[in-house]
């Protein structure tokens, strides 16, 4: 008679795993909150959408005595392509950088009326200022050709724009993309984590956690929970990482240039040594307690340094060179929140990526051996709450 098989460590790891994710598939919480996540996606791209359809108004700066004949070319030409031309006279081009920088105008038309005019934009000459401009300048050349006989034929002059910030232009579409999944990355690690803790308190709680560990280990548990818990967290970002860019391409919020795409890609690669992080984390404290009514109270601490990543990977937004956003972006479990953000952003040199993925693994080796211990130690003891030197000594044991 032949004697039963006995599973192997990388089986029973997977069983685990296919046991969080049909459960949690059928969880209508998860349904409902991957829903409401990609809703949201979808509603910032509308939103988007809305609001530059309806940014209609450009202000013009006119540099020298050429605005009295430029004002009206301007404004019946805005009319022609649907936008509200407001037209300043400045001095000089200095006066010009000085509006530009200021945000006071969108763009300084220089030498209008001569024979090579300029268009100074700050950073991106929009469609409908470039068309607004090119198409008065053009009227104006060519009312003056036709008004003077000795011209054979007409000689349109080209605008050519010139950014005084140039390179800058795609940083602001991949810092929003940035922002986005910054949000959404955070939002499914604490999702994620959470449901990683719920299913070990209610494992210890209804004492099947017993029966689990008659047949494995307890790390085996653990690595299957989170390998499971983390399959699906994975499916989810990518999803949304694809309705989100599908949504843009779509609406026309962005672009797209490669870059972006390397900024959903570095997020969703952000999201995966997050939540190994804080995956072990949230395990090891949730092994601590017996009862759902005491999960909040071992699980806040980790949940606040989210929302620090989450409010310091914000302020990186505004200034990704400060020294809070720079040191904290090598801080593990805050690089990975800060870090996409200061990477789109631009001026991150490459060793410093290498560097914030190497400490994030190191502290994911230590977290995960010590978070094991802790899980390990605590796993049985299914009454009341478990001390954390408790824990360690009851694993040594």
């Amino acid at each position: 008679m032949t004697a039963p098989r006995t599973p192997g460590s990388a089986e029973l790891v997977r069983l685990v795993a296919g046991r969080e994710i049909s459960t949690r598939v059928r969880d209508k919480t998860f349904l409902i909150s991957s829903a409401v996540i990609l809703l949201l996606v979808l509603g910032v791209m509308v939103f988007q959408a809305v609001v530059a359809s309806g940014a209609d108004k450009v202000a013009i700066g006119v540099v020298g005595g050429d605005r009295a004949a430029l004002q009206p070319a301007l404004v019946a030409q805005g009319k022609q392509v649907g936008t509200e031309v407001t037209v300043v006279g400045l001095a000089d081009e200095a006066a010009a950088r000085a509006a530009l920088e200021a945000g006071d105008v969108d763009g300084v038309l220089v030498n209008g009326l001569g024979a090579t005019p300029r268009l100074l934009v700050q950073r991106d000459a929009g469609s409908s200022l470039t068309a607004t401009v090119q198409g008065a300048v053009g009227q104006l050349a060519v009312s003056r050709q036709l008004a003077d006989a000795g011209i054979a034929g007409l000689d349109v002059p080209d605008v050519g724009v010139t950014a005084i910030d140039p390179g800058s232009d795609p940083t602001g579409e991949r810092t929003g993309v940035a922002i986005i999944g910054m949000i959404v990355l955070y939002t499914l690690l604490l999702l994620i984590c959470q449901f990683v803790a719920q299913g070990v308190v209610e494992e210890k709680s209804t004492r099947v956690v017993e029966l689990l560990l008659s047949t494995m280990k307890p790390w085996q548990l653990l690595a299957g929970k989170v390998i499971g818990l983390g399959v699906l967290g994975l499916a989810q970002i990518v999803a949304i990482a694809v309705v989100g860019v599908a949504g843009a391409l779509a609406f026309g919020v962005v672009s797209l240039p490669v870059q972006l795409i390397g900024t959903v890609l570095w997020t969703v690669a952000w999201f995966v040594l997050g939540y190994a992080f804080y995956a072990a984390v949230f395990a090891a404290a949730a092994s601590l307690v017996s009862r759902q009514e005491d999960l909040a109270g071992v699980i806040t601490p980790m949940s606040m340094f989210l929302v620090v990543g989450l409010f310091v990977a914000l302020q990186a937004a505004s200034d990704p060179g400060s020294t809070l956003a720079t040191v904290t972006s090598f801080v593990p479990g805050l690089s990975p929140l800060v870090m996409p953000v200061r990477m789109a952003a631009g001026g991150v040199a490459w060793w410093e990526v290498v560097v914030a993925v190497v400490l994030m693994l190191v502290a994911i080796a230590l977290v995960v051996r010590l978070g094991g211990r802790i899980y390990a130690g605590a796993l049985l003891r299914t009454s009341g709450k478990t001390k954390l030197r408790e824990a360690l000594r009851a694993e040594r044991v």
